[in-house]
C-alpha cells in the first residue's frame, strides 16, 4: 500500500476506535473511507475488513470499561451469546433478502431515538437502585440483543447506538454503564459477522489488521475521555453520533 493512504487509514481507524469506544458509529468513519480506498472491491469485501479493524477495539475498550466500570458481567455475557446468535443469523438472511429495504425503517427509528434523547435531558442518569434486575433483566437484554444482533448481522449502521438507547431506555442503565456493556454485546455481534465474511474469503486482512492497531489506540483513548468525563459527556456523543447516522442515511436515500 501507499504510505499515505496507510496513514489515512490509520487516521480513520484510530477516529473510528474512539467514537466506537464510547457510543458505538465507528463505522460512519471506516466504511466511506474502506470504500474510497478499495473501489474495485465488492461491498462484502469492505463491510469483512471494517469488522476485522472494529473487532480489536471493541474488545480493548470493553476490557478497559470492565477494569473501572461497575456492571454484570454474568448478565452480559448471556446477552453476548444472544447477539451472537442473533448476528450469525442476520448475516444469513442478506441471501434471502435486501438490506437497502431496511433503511427507510431504521432512519425513523433513529430520528425518534434523537428526539427522544433531546427531550428527555435525564435520560441516561438512572442511579444503581433503579436498575431492572433479576430474571427481567436478563429477558430483556436478550431479546434486546437478539434484535440488535440480528439487525447487526443484517444491515449495521448504528448498532451501538441502539444497544446503548435500548439498555438505557428498559433495563435503566445510564449511559456510562450502558456504553460499556453495548462493548461486550458488540464484540459478539462482530465475531459472528467476522465468521461469516471470512468464510466467504470476504476479508482484506493486511489492511484490517493495520487498521486495527490504529482503532485499539482510539478505543483506548475514548474510554479512558469516556470513564473520566462520565455519562454527561457519553450523552453528548451520542446525539452528535445519531444525527450524524441520520444525516448520513439521509443523504444515500437522496
Amino acid at each position: 500500500m501507499d504510505e499515505w493512504l496507510l496513514i489515512l487509514l490509520a487516521l480513520g481507524g484510530f477516529s473510528a476506535g474512539f467514537v466506537d469506544a464510547v457510543v458505538g458509529g465507528g463505522g460512519l468513519i471506516q466504511i466511506p473511507l474502506l470504500f474510497s480506498a478499495f473501489t474495485q472491491h465488492v461491498p462484502a469485501v469492505i463491510f469483512g475488513t471494517n469488522k476485522i479493524a472494529s473487532i480489536f477495539g471493541t474488545a480493548t475498550a470493553a476490557v478497559h470499561f470492565a477494569k473501572r466500570i461497575k456492571f454484570d458481567l454474568k448478565l452480559t455475557a448471556v446477552g453476548a451469546l444472544f447477539a451472537l446468535g442473533g448476528s450469525f443469523l442476520g448475516a444469513r438472511s442478506v441471501a434471502y433478502l435486501d438490506p437497502e429495504v431496511a433503511r427507510p425503517l431504521v432512519l425513523a427509528m433513529l430520528v425518534a431515538v434523537a428526539i427522544y434523547t433531546f427531550k428527555n435531558k435525564n435520560f441516561g442518569t438512572a442511579s444503581d437502585d433503579e436498575l431492572v434486575e433479576g430474571r427481567s433483566a436478563y429477558i430483556r437484554l436478550g431479546l434486546i440483543a437478539v434484535a440488535i444482533g440480528f439487525y447487526d448481522g443484517f444491515f449495521g449502521p448504528g448498532t451501538g447506538s441502539f444497544f446503548i438507547f435500548l439498555m438505557i431506555r428498559f433495563l435503566r442503565m445510564d449511559f456510562l454503564r450502558a456504553s460499556a456493556t453495548a462493548k461486550v454485546l458488540n464484540f459478539a455481534t462482530n465475531l459472528a459477522a467476522i465468521g461469516y465474511f471470512a468464510s466467504i474469503d470476504a476479508v482484506l486482512w493486511q489492511v484490517g489488521l493495520t487498521m486495527a492497531v490504529a482503532n485499539v489506540l482510539g478505543a483506548i483513548t475514548g474510554s479512558h475521555l469516556a470513564i473520566k468525563h462520565g455519562a454527561g459527556f457519553v450523552r453528548r456523543l451520542f446525539l452528535v453520533v445519531v444525527v450524524a447516522l441520520i444525516s448520513k442515511m439521509a443523504y444515500d436515500m437522496m
